[in-house]
């Protein structure tokens, strides 16, 4: 699939190879919002999230989340598409994991690990984005923005909580997104082109 670094330079597809990997993106951000959500609810649920105002961030995390797989479903079935299921099974079992790892094992390495799969979220819908252009999906374009600035919240939300933790200071936080504003202009340039 696509890395990041691309973003700047993503190519230009046909609409037959541009639908197949769109297709493709909307099943992997399905079941990645299925294991988001898992974990989310774990984590709100931790024994070590005290605050409540920080748990009614992450449960309204994990509802936006499942949120954008109610979305992405309908998007997949209007293509004629549906969830892989061993992909579906897979993420399950990993949110679930992390899940009950959360309500358990600590604050950093959840809220750290949030971040990070937040950061690569902003970046699939931007690919999903970009590819629903390429394959005449018009509809749909707006909305994937959306979704990449909402995972951008989410990012930030996380950022801020980790950059907080005495551990900050010996583990490097992944790298900071763009500009919430580049989101559409990214697009905007990368379809002029």
């Amino acid at each position: 699939m696509f890395k990041p670094s691309q973003l700047t330079h993503f190519p230009k597809l046909s609409q037959t190879e541009a639908q197949s990997q769109f297709v493709r993106v909307l099943q992997n951000a399905h079941a990645g919002e299925l294991a988001a959500a898992y974990a989310y609810t774990g984590h709100y649920k931790s024994l070590f999230v005290t605050s409540a105002i920080e748990k009614k961030e992450i449960k309204k995390i994990r509802d936006e989340e499942l949120h954008h797989r109610q979305r992405i479903c309908e998007m997949l079935q209007e293509q004629g598409a549906k969830p892989r299921r061993l992909r579906e099974l897979t993420f399950a079992c990993i949110g679930l994991t992390i899940g009950f790892l959360c309500l358990f094992g600590g604050w950093f390495i959840p809220m750290y690990g949030a971040g990070k799969l937040e950061s690569t979220n902003i970046f699939e819908y931007e690919v999903a984005a970009r590819l629903a252009y390429s394959a005449g999906h018009h509809q749909y374009i707006d909305e994937l923005l959306a979704f990449g600035e909402l995972e951008w919240d989410h990012e930030v939300f996380f950022r801020k909580k980790t950059k907080g933790h005495f551990l900050a200071q010996w583990i490097p936080l992944w790298p900071s997104p763009p500009p919430k504003g580049s989101i559409r202009t990214l697009f905007e340039d990368w379809k002029q082109s």
